[in-house]
């Protein structure tokens, strides 16, 4: 069992920048491959990072790329995502999900959610 809570999210001004956490319990959190995903009002789930349990592979959605980064601590249970040049349409809830040891895109793939938190970008 993985518990997830994330923290950070609040509002910004378009070219922003916002650092979000995701504290995970649970002794075995370095075997598992993180993400976050958003979803935005009237849009599907989308995953915009994700790391491997080692945080050797990561992945980004091309609307994110080079924006965002994602990273991990094993040591503390996190998993984090800076978000820099925020865009109004980066305007959403995200939430960080949790799998055994290999990142997937897929959010039917993660069985560990945590509760999301509230990002709005502003123009």
């Amino acid at each position: 069992q993985v518990q997830l809570v994330e923290s950070g999210g609040g509002l910004v001004q378009a070219g922003g920048s916002l650092r979000l956490s995701c504290a995970a319990s649970g002794r075995t959190f370095s075997s598992y491959a993180m993400a976050w995903f958003r979803q935005a009002p009237g849009k599907e789930r989308e995953c915009v990072a994700a790391i491997n349990w080692s945080g050797g592979t990561t992945y980004y959605a091309d609307s994110v790329m080079g924006r965002f980064t994602i990273t991990r601590g094993n040591v503390k249970n996190a998993v984090y995502l800076q978000m820099n040049a925020l865009k109004p349409e980066d305007t959403a809830v995200y939430s960080c999900a949790a799998r055994w040891l290999i990142a997937a895109t897929s959010p039917v793939e993660y069985a560990y959610w945590g509760q999301g938190t509230q990002v709005t970008v502003s123009s």
